[in-house]
C-alpha cells in the first residue's frame, strides 16, 4: 500500500527539523541557513499539501504546526539582518513536535465553508498566532540575555538587550492588531450567517487574550512597564490565545472526540 505524500513529507519535514535542532551547533553561519531553507521549504510544502486537501480539514495541530511555520519565517529574516539572534534549536525542536501532531491530529473535515469569507478569519486568527508566538521567542531571548548579563556571561557579539525589547513589542503590537481584527470579523461573520455570538471556551479565552495583550500595551504605553512586568504579561496573554483555539480544538478533538 503506497504511503500518501502527505505522510511522507510530513515525516522529512520532522526529521529535518530533529537534525537541525541536534547537529545546530556544529554547522557554520552559512551551512545552518542553507539547513534552515531547506527545513522551510519541506515544513511549507507539508502546509500546502495539508490545507488544500480535498476535503479540507483543520484543527488545533495544523494551527500549531502554521504557527511555528510562521515563526520560522519571521526568525529566518530577522536572523539575516540580526545574526546575533540564536534560537535554531528551540525553533528546529517545536517544528519537530508541531509537524508531528499535524499528521497524528489533522484535524476535522470541512466538505463546505457556511461562507465564502470565513478563511479570511482563520487567517487573521493565525497570523495572530504567529505574530504573538514571535514575540514570545524574542520575550525569552530577552529574558536569557538579561540572565547573561546578571551574571556576567554576556558575550560581545550577542544582540543588544534594547534591540531584542523594541523587537519583542512591535510584534506585539502587530498580533494586538490582528488579533482585534479576528475578533471584529468573527462577529460580522455572525451577523452575516444570521448568527448570535457564542460565548464559548474559544470566544472567552480569545477575549481574555486580546484584553491582556492590550493591558501590557497600555502598560507599556503609559507606566513603561519592561522586564520581568512585560514579560510575564505577555505569557499569559499568549497563554490565553493558545487556550482559545488550539486549547479548545485539542479538547473537543482529543479528549470528547467531538467535531
Amino acid at each position: 500500500m503506497p504511503v500518501p505524500p502527505l505522510t511522507v513529507l510530513s515525516l522529512a519535514s520532522a526529521l529535518a527539523y530533529a537534525l537541525l535542532a541536534y547537529a545546530h551547533r556544529g554547522l557554520s553561519p552559512v551551512a545552518t541557513r542553507w539547513a534552515l531553507g531547506c527545513v522551510w521549504l519541506l515544513h511549507l510544502l507539508t502546509l500546502v499539501l495539508m490545507l488544500f486537501a480535498e476535503p479540507a480539514r483543520f484543527g488545533f495541530a495544523p494551527a500549531l504546526s502554521v504557527t511555528v511555520w510562521l515563526v520560522l519565517t519571521v526568525y529566518a529574516i530577522e536572523s539575516r539582518l540580526f545574526p546575533q539572534m540564536r534560537a535554531r534549536w528551540t525553533l528546529a525542536g517545536l517544528g519537530t513536535v508541531a509537524v508531528l501532531l499535524a499528521m497524528s491530529f489533522p484535524g476535522q473535515h470541512y466538505p463546505e465553508l457556511r461562507s465564502a469569507w470565513l478563511p479570511l478569519h482563520w487567517a487573521l486568527g493565525i497570523a495572530s498566532y504567529g505574530l504573538i508566538g514571535a514575540a514570545v521567542i524574542h520575550a525569552w531571548l530577552m529574558q536569557r540575555a538579561e540572565k547573561a548579563m546578571r551574571q556576567g556571561h554576556m558575550p560581545e557579539t550577542a544582540m543588544p538587550l534594547l534591540t531584542l525589547e523594541r523587537l519583542t513589542f512591535r510584534f506585539v503590537g502587530a498580533g494586538f492588531v490582528l488579533l482585534t481584527a479576528t475578533l471584529v470579523a468573527g462577529g460580522w461573520f455572525s451577523e452575516v450567517l444570521n448568527e448570535r455570538w457564542v460565548w464559548n471556551h474559544k470566544t472567552a479565552f480569545s477575549v481574555l487574550a486580546w484584553l491582556t495583550v492590550g493591558i501590557l500595551l497600555l502598560g507599556r504605553w503609559r507606566l513603561g512597564w519592561r522586564g520581568r512586568t512585560a514579560i510575564r504579561t505577555l505569557y499569559l496573554g499568549a497563554g490565553f490565545l493558545l487556550l482559545g483555539y488550539a486549547g479548545s480544538r485539542f479538547v473537543l478533538e482529543v479528549i470528547l472526540h467531538r467535531a
